[in-house]
């Protein structure tokens, strides 16, 4: 057996995942194409975690614990540091509009005008406990013309722009962080999941030409609207596959193990002809008889809850004034989409194309079997904008003949503030 390998942070990449449901860690690097090469995966039940926010933390670390020691066994990799999956619904976003009035228009518009402009936004009051974590510029307009995309180099007195903001909320944020130290890793960048997920499964024309990007998780589903490599809208729907497992253990009053295993197998998000009569039987508890489920009655049940989060996730869609602007329509993903004539559902509801979203565009061949279902696509995309991280922050590789130095790496300490933290979070580049 091969003594185990370091982690060499240069060129292997670690995502991590902490989901409602699951914990799951995938370790990647890229081979000479430019393709992933999934080199280990882990998993664990998520114990700790209620809708996206950590509920418990002593739970939560035995959980990462669980899958990272998992991932080291398959790949043969000492894992250190790790880019971390942030959501739930603590996460929100907003639309404002900030303004600047330059002192010399002989003086060309330069980068250093628009972080004052950007950095006006962060000046927004917000809810207490929360932070604005980002801003993310839509347009700009130079002395009254709009629809400018950068207005570098342009001569103008006012300049201003449409920004999307995005807040957070801080105790969830640092509980994340908290949870993965005492795990034993060093968090090297948080990323919003939905980023994460759209690096995994969306194409250039989709993100550029317009698209809603679903993901359906245990506990919540993440709406995020594209247009022109933009990130446009974002929205935490605070229902996803767990209560739909509960809606199935109640109405059907069987155990919740029962319902999951029904939801997996035999689950619909439509009623089917095909479906009339046909029944599945439970296994009786302690010598009791089992118990006869009419699958018709199983899909009735799932279709009603997964109509109301679509049903919400449309909402939303038209909420964000992008409804028209969606030429290549909806892509689901996440573990939820992998329910039977979802897809259906989702275009009957909103009058759109749809597709499932497989996180297995950017793997290499060898790969590709490794991790084919939309579960996974969050974990992918953390590990592909670990090599969008390294191509942006190449100063905190320090290469030493050609090996990465962990040692002289710059790192992220308990001192480090929140900002400090996440300085990366949603750069215009990490949407592109």
């Amino acid at each position: 057996m091969e003594e185990e390998k370091k982690l060499s942070t240069g060129d292997i990449m670690v995502g991590l995942d902490i989901g409602t449901t699951k914990i799951s860690v995938i370790i990647g690097r890229k081979n000479q194409y430019g393709k992933l090469e999934i080199l280990g995966t882990g998993r664990s039940i998520s114990n700790g975690v209620t809708r996206g926010i950590v509920s418990n933390i002593d739970k939560t670390v035995s959980s990462i614990v669980e899958a990272i020691e998992e991932a080291n066994q398959d790949s043969g990799i000492e894992i250190e540091e790790v880019f971390i999956g942030v959501a739930g619904q603590h996460i929100k976003s907003l639309q404002h509009r900030g303004e600047i009035v330059r002192d010399n228009i002989e003086i060309e518009i330069g980068k250093a005008d628009i972080a004052k402009l950007k950095s006006n936004m962060f000046k927004l009051i917000t809810i207490p406990g929360e932070e604005i974590i980002h801003v993310i510029p839509q347009e700009y307009t130079v002395d009254g013309e709009d629809g400018i995309e950068d207005p570098v180099g342009m001569a103008g007195v006012k300049l201003e722009a449409n920004f999307h903001v995005i807040t957070a909320q801080v105790g969830a944020v640092k509980n994340i962080i908290k949870c993965v130290e005492r795990a034993g890793l060093k968090p090297r960048d948080l990323v919003l999941e939905p980023f994460a997920s759209a690096v995994a499964v969306l194409d250039e024309d989709e993100l550029r030409e317009g698209v809603a990007l679903v993901d359906i998780g245990g506990g919540t589903t993440d709406v995020a609207i594209f247009l022109g490599n933009i990130i446009r809208h974002t929205a935490v729907i605070p229902f996803g596959g767990n209560v739909i497992t509960k809606d199935i253990k109640g109405g059907l009053e069987i155990l919740e193990n029962q319902a999951e295993l029904l939801k997996i197998k035999f689950g619909s998000a439509m009623y089917t002809e095909e479906q009339e009569n046909v029944m599945v039987a439970i296994p009786g508890l302690r010598g009791r008889p089992a118990k006869e489920i009419a699958v018709r009655n199983l899909s009735e049940i799932i279709g009603a809850r997964y109509k109301e989060i679509i049903d919400l996730v449309y909402h939303e869609i038209k909420a964000s004034g992008y409804e028209n602007k969606l030429m290549t329509g909806v892509v689901l993903t996440g573990g939820g989409s992998l329910i039977k004539n979802l897809k259906q559902l989702v275009a009957y509801i909103t009058g759109r194309e749809t597709r499932i979203g497989y996180p297995n565009e950017h793997l290499g061949t060898e790969s590709k079997d490794l991790v084919v279902s939309p579960m996974y696509s969050t974990g992918v995309g953390l590990v592909l904008k670990g090599f969008e991280y390294l191509e942006q922050h190449p100063e905190e590789f320090i290469m030493t003949e050609g090996i990465p130095n962990n040692q002289e790496t710059k790192e992220i300490t308990n001192e480090s503030s929140l900002m400090d933290r996440i300085s990366g979070w949603f750069t215009e580049d990490n949407v592109n």
